[in-house]
């Protein structure tokens, strides 16, 4: 871990993502600064994007500044001080992302301590990253419950998600294989393909898991050409009652999602063996989000009421159950099998 890094990587991540930490924690230590200063960079990026006391204009100029500064294209230092003063405000975690914006240029300071090639794979995420953010941010940025915007078609979704989180598999493919496992005999193009739809699943479950706080904001991330095929129109998902015509488009993404995962589980699977750590942080958000989805299938999608979300108890039976079963190969390749099952008890 490099000097400026270290305390940025300790308390301040911890702040920001709580999950993400423990994944971070269970990674070697020869990649575990390189994604954890992404991670924050990547936070940041999203707070910016986020901050709805800032127009849109002005967050847009913000995040061009930052996105910039990052890619070394800016000399001029960032100063967010005013706003981490003003957005700062909520709760804790609110207050470490605000945090971590009035301490931008020392992440930017950290990613300098690394190799050329490692600034370059993190510059080349972000740089996806944050023209998602930026895309998300125009699209939506004057949407509101009264004002409703829909994505328009199943492939504005799929760049949506590659922008946000497909890309990340593929920052994790070349960073491991740089760094844990460069001479192991590996199909790159079949690992590179299924690490992108691993992210791309997750961030489709964080999209149906999130769907009422969403529509609610005016954002509806269901293809609009796939509602009218239903006969909604996005203002009629704001009714719970409008879920039942809903379900045959809901439910196409959650099979969507649960694909995705499955080519999750077989990346986390082909990866080397001795890869113990990488593997285990892997198969966490796999099994959790197979799980997750199960619970989703049982609940009515639109009721802003009951936010679904998997809970520290069944989480800590999710990492205990890999690492009990990681010796025996056969038991341990049977846990996506064994949690999918679940899934399809909650379709019937």
């Amino acid at each position: 871990m490099t000097s400026r890094a270290a305390p940025l990587l300790t308390d301040l991540l911890k702040g920001v993502s709580r999950s993400f930490y423990l994944t971070l924690r269970a990674l070697p230590a020869e990649v575990r600064p390189q994604f954890g200063l992404a991670y924050l960079l990547a936070r940041a990026t999203d707070t910016i994007a986020d901050t709805e006391i800032i127009p849109v204009p002005k967050r847009l100029d913000a995040l061009h500044e930052m996105r910039e500064r990052i890619l070394g294209r800016r000399a001029q230092p960032l100063d967010f001080t005013a706003l981490s003063v003003a957005g700062g405000q909520g709760n804790n975690d609110t207050n470490a992302e605000f945090q971590l914006l009035a301490r931008i240029e020392e992440a930017i300071a950290a990613l300098g301590e690394f190799s050329v090639e490692d600034q370059r794979r993190i510059r080349e995420v972000l740089a996806i990253i944050t023209g998602g953010q930026a895309l998300d941010l125009k699209r939506f940025g004057c949407a509101s419950a009264t004002n409703m915007v829909a994505l328009a078609d199943a492939a504005e979704l799929d760049d949506y998600t590659y922008r946000v989180a497909g890309c990340v598999g593929e920052f994790w493919t070349a960073m491991c294989r740089a760094h844990l496992f460069p001479d192991a005999v590996l199909d790159d193009t079949s690992l590179l393909r299924d690490g992108v739809r691993f992210g791309k699943g997750l961030q489709l479950v964080n999209i149906l898991r999130d769907l009422p706080r969403d529509l609610r904001q005016g954002r509806c991330y269901l293809p609009l050409d796939q509602l009218t095929g239903v006969q909604l129109a996005p203002r009629d998902l704001l009714q719970v009652e409008s879920a039942e015509r809903l379900r045959p488009v809901y439910n196409q993404w959650l099979d969507a999602a649960e694909a995705h995962l499955a080519a999750g589980w077989a990346y986390t699977n082909a990866l080397p063996r001795s890869a113990i750590r990488v593997r285990m942080a892997c198969a966490w958000p796999v099994l959790i989000g197979i799980k997750t989805l199960g619970r989703l299938r049982s609940e009515n999608p639109l009721d802003a009421g009951r936010r679904v979300k998997i809970d520290r108890a069944d989480v800590r039976r999710i990492m205990s159950a890999t690492v009990l079963h990681y010796p025996f190969a056969q038991s341990w390749g049977r846990l996506f099998e064994r949690a999918q099952h679940g899934v399809s008890r909650a379709r019937r």
